[in-house]
C-alpha cells in the first residue's frame, strides 16, 4: 500500500507541470493557432519566476515567503505571455508559418532559461546553489490538518498552492469554452475563422489573446516544476520533454481541460513507472519513457476511426487567416 501511495503521489506531482502545459495550449488551439513553442515558454516561465524570487530575497533582509510567491508568480506569467506575445506577432501579423515560428520559440526558450538559470548559480556560488528558500517554503506549503489523514492524505492533499491552482484553472476553462459567450466565440474562431469574422467576432483580438493568455497558463507550468517541484532549484536542461508531453496531452485530452486532468495523472505515472521496475537498463528505461507518446497515438486512431466532430481538432488549426483574403 505504502509504495502505491507514493507512486500515485509521484504521479500527481509529475503530471501537474504537464497540465499546465496542456491548459494553456488548448486555449490557444481553440484560437485556431498550433503553438509548438509551449516547452521554451515553460523555461522561460520558469527561470523568470526563479529569478523574481531570487532577486527578491537576496534585497531583503527578511524575506516573506508569501510576497516573494506573488513576485515570482507575476515574473513567470509576464514572461510566458511575452513569449505568447512575440509568437503572435510573427504568426497573426508578420503571417510567419507557425510550425517554425514554435519550434524556433522552443529554442530560444531553451536558451533563455540555459543562460540565465547558469548565471544565477554562478552569482549565488554555484550550480544548484540558488537559494530562494522563503518562496520555496510558502510554494510547498501544504493544506493544514488535512495532509495528515491516512491515505488520503499523502494523495490528496499534501500538495502545494499551484497543484490546487491548476486543478481549479482546468475546472474554470471547461466551463468557460463550453458554457459562456466569449469561449463559445473562441471556439467559433478556432473552427472556422472568416464565418467568425462575418459574424462580427474580432478574429485577430481572439486569436492574440487566446495565444497571449494561454502561454501565461503554460508559463505556470515552468514555475511549478522549479518552485513547487524542484523546491526552488534550476537544472539546465532539467524540464526534459515535459513541454513535448504537454502539447502530446492536448492531442489526448480531445482539446477539453476536464479530460487533461485525469491525462495528466495518467502521463505522470508512465513517465516515472520505470523508476518502479526493478532491473531495467537505460536503453529499456527510455522505452518507458516512450509510453505517453504511444498511448497519444493510440487514442489518435481510435477517434480517427470515430470521426465525430467532438473527438477532432478545430478545423482551422494552425491554418493561418487574412481577412482580406475572406
Amino acid at each position: 500500500m505504502g509504495v502505491i501511495i507514493i507512486f500515485l503521489q509521484k504521479a500527481i506531482a509529475q503530471g501537474i507541470g504537464i497540465l499546465y502545459g496542456a491548459l494553456g495550449e488548448i486555449i490557444t488551439e481553440k484560437s485556431g493557432n498550433l503553438n509548438l513553442g509551449v516547452p521554451g515558454i515553460m523555461y522561460m516561465g520558469g527561470i523568470a519566476g526563479l529569478m523574481g524570487a531570487f532577486y527578491y530575497e537576496q534585497g531583503t533582509a527578511n524575506p516573506n515567503g508569501f510576497v516573494g510567491m506573488l513576485i515570482s508568480f507575476a515574473c513567470a506569467f509576464l514572461a510566458a505571455v511575452l513569449g505568447g506575445l512575440i509568437y503572435s506577432v510573427l504568426t497573426i501579423t508578420l503571417r510567419a508559418n507557425q510550425n517554425v515560428t514554435g519550434l524556433a520559440l522552443t529554442t530560444f526558450g531553451v536558451g533563455f532559461g540555459n543562460f540565465f538559470g547558469g548565471s544565477l548559480s554562478q552569482l549565488a556560488g554555484g550550480v544548484g546553489q540558488i537559494s530562494v528558500a522563503a518562496t520555496g517554503a510558502a510554494y510547498t506549503k501544504t493544506i493544514p490538518g488535512l495532509s495528515s489523514i491516512p491515505v488520503i492524505g499523502p494523495v490528496l492533499f499534501s500538495y502545494g498552492f499551484l497543484t490546487y491552482l491548476c486543478i481549479a484553472l482546468a475546472v474554470v476553462l471547461s466551463f468557460f469554452l463550453s458554457k459562456t459567450r466569449k469561449g463559445l466565440n473562441l471556439r467559433a474562431v478556432g473552427e472556422n475563422p472568416g464565418t467568425a469574422d462575418a459574424a462580427g467576432i474580432d478574429v485577430t483580438r481572439y486569436k492574440y489573446l487566446a495565444t497571449c493568455i494561454g502561454s501565461g497558463i503554460s508559463g505556470l507550468g515552468g514555475l511549478y516544476f522549479v518552485m513547487e517541484y524542484s523546491g526552488g532549484t534550476w537544472t539546465n536542461n532539467g524540464f526534459g520533454d515535459r513541454g513535448w508531453l504537454a502539447i502530446a496531452l492536448v492531442i489526448f485530452a480531445l482539446w477539453k481541460p476536464v479530460n487533461a486532468i485525469w491525462g495528466s495523472i495518467l502521463f505522470g505515472g508512465l513517465y516515472i513507472l520505470y523508476l518502479y521496475i526493478p532491473g531495467l537498463g537505460r536503453s529499456m528505461q527510455e522505452i518507458f519513457k516512450m509510453l505517453p507518446y504511444l498511448v497519444t497515438i493510440i487514442v489518435l486512431i481510435f477517434t480517427s476511426f470515430r470521426k465525430k466532430r467532438e473527438y477532432q481538432a478545430p478545423q482551422g488549426l494552425g491554418l493561418p487567416y487574412f481577412r482580406e483574403e475572406r
